[in-house]
């Protein structure tokens, strides 16, 4: 096999490693390249290509994710992680691990976490690496890297999200409620929502975003059947599709460029939390980009009493 082969066979891994680390498709991508220029320009015969490259693509993305948090830090408004369409490593003896630990609602656990106890968890935990490799990886010895995942799960068992485990009954909610939603339907709405769901978006500063957190399955329900119809009414149209292993859909403008992302979790069979992804940065990877103040303009027009 050549050298570019082994690393294509390799690189849904990589790509999947990096983006638990990092939370970001493009950034991941960019470790990815990397750590392929690194490799195509290395003349060491690896033991274990495997390990070299996941070492490789995680060091790249620790570096990456320390100058990231101070971005992170000052950005405007809710911070969430780039939508992922599709994951495209998949281990069937591990899919339990891997379909959880890349949930929205994960990948903001994994923030509270500094960079390597980060890394750790997701080698470990997530990929099932035997901590000689880990240790490799990130530098540290092995009980140090005991350490640092004891520490990892701490955090992460303290606010771990239990989504509803039965895939068919996760995407019949997910149905009825965008069901409702084409329809403005509040009542309908309302009933798929839980009591103290939350609806929070990420604009970044760069797209017109929620002022604040709307909480209560009233309120929700009422904002969304509000919005909606005059959404359709400007040609935006939505997609039902999974993000981030969750129920969710992509909003598209009259053209066909992507305006923003939604995704549900549910727990107990009702919607706990709804996420929105508006950012157009964290949107690029998924096709042209609409212009969401164009369309807020289009809305507020539209919404004026003649």
């Amino acid at each position: 096999m050549s050298k570019v082969e082994e690393f294509e066979e390799l690189r849904p891994l990589l790509f999947s490693i990096s983006y638990r680390i990092l939370g970001s498709v493009s950034e991941a991508e960019d470790a990815v390249q990397e750590t392929w220029l690194r490799f195509d320009g290395s003349a060491i015969q690896p033991t274990s290509t495997k390990a070299l490259l996941s070492a490789a693509v995680t060091r790249i993305s620790i570096d990456v994710l320390r100058s990231a948090r101070v971005r992170r830090e000052e950005y405007a408004g809710p911070w969430f992680p780039e939508p992922l369409l599709n994951d495209p490593y998949q281990d069937p003896e591990r899919s339990v691990e891997l379909a959880d630990s890349v949930s929205m609602a994960a990948l903001l656990l994994l923030e509270r976490l500094s960079p390597l106890e980060r890394a750790v968890f997701v080698l470990r935990d997530v990929f099932g690496f035997g901590f000689d490799e880990v240790a490799a990886a990130v530098g540290r010895s092995e009980a140090a890297c005991r350490q640092l995942l004891v520490r990892a799960r701490r955090h992460m068992e303290a606010g771990r999200p239990r989504f509803e485990a039965v895939r068919k009954e996760r995407e019949e909610l997910a149905s009825r409620f965008f069901g409702a939603l084409r329809e403005g339907d509040v009542a309908g709405l309302q009933e798929l929502l839980a009591a103290g769901v939350s609806m929070v978006g990420d604009g970044g500063g760069k797209a017109p975003q929620l002022a604040r957190a709307v909480i209560g399955a009233e309120n929700v329900a009422r904002l969304l059947a509000s919005v909606f119809p005059w959404l359709a009414r400007v040609g935006v149209t939505f997609e039902p599709h999974e993000i981030n292993g969750q129920p969710g859909a992509i909003f598209r403008d009259r053209d066909g460029k992507v305006f923003h992302t939604l995704v549900l979790d549910v727990l107990d069979g009702q919607i706990q939390t709804i996420r929105s992804v508006i950012n157009p940065d964290k949107l690029r990877h998924m096709g042209p980009v609409a212009d969401a103040w164009a369309i807020d303009r289009e809305v507020r027009q539209a919404r004026r009493p003649i």
